[in-house]
């Protein structure tokens, strides 16, 4: 395990840039009188150069709109003009409207090779989440846009709501690309053109040894009770059996209470239905980042909570032992910055192991943090969704429930599901463990919403029951195959002279690819990022985890070697 930048030397990436990484386009026109176009635009795409003429294309059209818009409010018009008018305001904002949606398709969907389609509104998915900031700033241009229609009895009628639209610019903001892997996957017989995503962390290297354990007959078991309504927190004997499971694999001093145990579909669903638990809307949480992308779409959708970042940096000095090191003083620093600004912190979120990082948190470094957050009155959220994915024997990872004796146990709460590893996300379970009964309660609520079939939550109870089947066949196989593929990856990012922090826990790892952005910025990230879309390879930027540096890439390596063979292959093209 290396603490520090690993490229066969620890020095960080040089922020130049590689010529061959650069797209080029080989199909230059030439102007008429006879001069090629200049730099700028060879290096650069076409969708990029497109991307700028719609949005100045845009800006005119709002400021033009905006204009329209402040003058209808302060003219006092007869019944007659604004029967003229209407039509006029009709077309007005029906052009704004295919304004937010051209630029909404460039900003966010278009790849390579896709036919042109408008954005669509069902998929509900994980995968690359960008920021909040910019499906806000869609949001905020179609809303100019909807203010000509406020009239009465206008001939325009729109289906969504402003939150609707908030909500709808927020969820293509975040899971575009995804969307479009899904449609168009990598097969290496059916489909070896389609995309290839090692950036959606899942773990795909043990589906034969999940297959077999769930097509057996133990799990072929149906009751009347299961086809009914059950308790909302999930049915008793799961929730039992989840408490057994945590004491057992987290080792906490004494066996956990089933009645803090809440079941819901998904980690992401607990962690949004604990921000409305906690938080009242505008109110935030603290977030060392880089952090999971997922929690900005969580934490707003339905709470209307903010994330608070406490920025953490990749260059080791005096105040950082090692690259994004969390200290108790930057966490301080943030929380009276936070202050400053207005905003109410109600909590801290930790993620152990974390992502992107891949770092464990000691057991005394999460012991400050607790004590910080108990000396102001703050929640402590804990995902542990990959505690049983380190596989670096070197390495120790201590579970929050293995504590003696905890700074605040009310106020400290303890996420973990299947999906990461277990590799079954597609089962839908996440859980919350928590001392605190209120909590419980509440959130018990939430299973009206967001449970789990009853015949799920069977087949869930017997692989956890599965004690000698989880230690003796798959923990031990799914460690050896995910060290294999990390192998694989590092020496592949080693040869090619790729920095990377490596800490032997988690599905991915974090690579730093500064030296093909010219100039380091976010925008050359995200050039960066859709050049890969371009090569049918969908990676995570570093911007969507809220990282304050550019040029960081979150790669996911528990795929077969085939697969991260080709995916590789498709970075040396772009």
């Amino acid at each position: 395990m290396s603490e520090n930048m690993d490229r066969g030397s620890s020095q960080p990436a040089e922020a130049h840039m590689s010529t061959q990484s650069r797209s080029n386009p080989s199909d230059i026109p030439h102007m008429s009188d006879g001069q090629v176009w200049d730099q700028a635009f060879r290096n650069h795409s076409i969708h990029t150069w497109l991307m700028e003429m719609v949005l100045s294309l845009q800006q005119t059209v709002a400021d033009h709109i905006t204009q329209l818009a402040t003058r209808h409010q302060q003219q006092d018009l007869v019944p007659e003009e604004q029967r003229h008018n209407q039509p006029i305001w009709g077309q007005e904002a029906l052009l704004g409207r295919l304004m937010f949606q051209m630029v909404n398709y460039l900003q966010f969907g278009a790849t390579g090779g896709q036919k042109f389609q408008p954005p669509c509104h069902s998929e509900d998915s994980k995968g690359d989440v960008r920021s909040r900031e910019q499906a806000q700033v869609s949001k905020q241009i179609y809303k100019i846009f909807y203010q000509l229609t406020n009239f009465e009895d206008t001939s325009i009628n729109y289906v969504l709501s402003n939150r609707g639209i908030e909500t709808s610019a927020l969820y293509h903001a975040s899971f575009q690309d995804y969307n479009t892997y899904q449609g168009n996957k990598y097969h290496e017989d059916k489909n070896t053109l389609g995309f290839i995503n090692l950036g959606t962390s899942e773990n795909k290297l043990c589906t034969d040894l999940l297959t077999e354990r769930l097509s057996r007959s133990d799990m072929n078991y149906i009751d009347d009770d299961l086809l009914q309504y059950s308790d909302w927190r999930g049915q008793p004997f799961l929730r039992e059996e989840v408490a057994q499971f945590l004491t057992y694999y987290c080792k906490a001093p004494a066996p956990l209470d089933p009645e803090n145990v809440v079941v819901l579909n998904g980690c992401s669903s607990v962690f949004s239905a604990l921000a409305m638990v906690l938080c009242d809307p505008g109110e935030a949480f603290l977030v060392p980042t880089p952090t999971y992308s997922g929690f900005v779409f969580s934490t707003h959708l339905y709470a209307k909570v903010d994330l608070v970042p406490v920025n953490l940096e990749s260059q080791v000095s005096d105040a950082n032992t090692h690259p994004f090191q969390l200290t108790v003083d930057k966490l301080e620093q943030a929380l009276f910055n936070a202050k400053l600004e207005g905003k109410k912190v109600r909590g801290l979120v930790l993620i152990n192991p974390q992502n992107p990082l891949g770092h464990i948190y000691s057991q005394d470094s999460l012991m400050e943090y607790l004590e910080f957050a108990k000396k102001y009155s703050l929640h402590v959220i804990i995902d542990e969704i990959y505690m049983l994915s380190v596989f670096d024997e070197s390495v120790t990872f201590r579970s929050v429930l293995s504590m003696e004796s905890l700074p605040d146990p009310n106020k400290t709460h303890m996420i973990w599901g299947t999906s990461k590893d277990f590799g079954i996300s597609g089962f839908r379970f996440g859980t919350l463990y928590t001392h605190n009964k209120e909590v419980a309660l509440a959130m018990s609520s939430f299973g009206y919403l967001h449970g789990i079939s009853g015949i799920t939550q069977y087949k869930l109870h017997r692989l956890l029951q599965d004690r000698e089947w989880i230690d003796n066949v798959y923990l031990p196989t799914n460690r050896s195959r995910l060290q294999e593929a990390h192998k694989f990856i590092t020496n592949e990012l080693k040869s090619s002279k790729i920095p990377f922090l490596s800490h032997g826990s988690g599905l991915y790892i974090w690579i730093n690819l500064r030296k093909y952005l010219d100039p380091c910025t976010f925008e050359e990230e995200l050039l960066l990022h859709r050049r890969f879309l371009d090569k049918k390879l969908i990676l995570s930027c570093g911007k969507t985890f809220m990282c304050k540096e550019p040029g960081w890439f979150r790669l996911v390596f528990a795929a077969t070697p085939l697969l991260l063979k080709h995916g590789l292959q498709r970075t040396n093209k772009s």
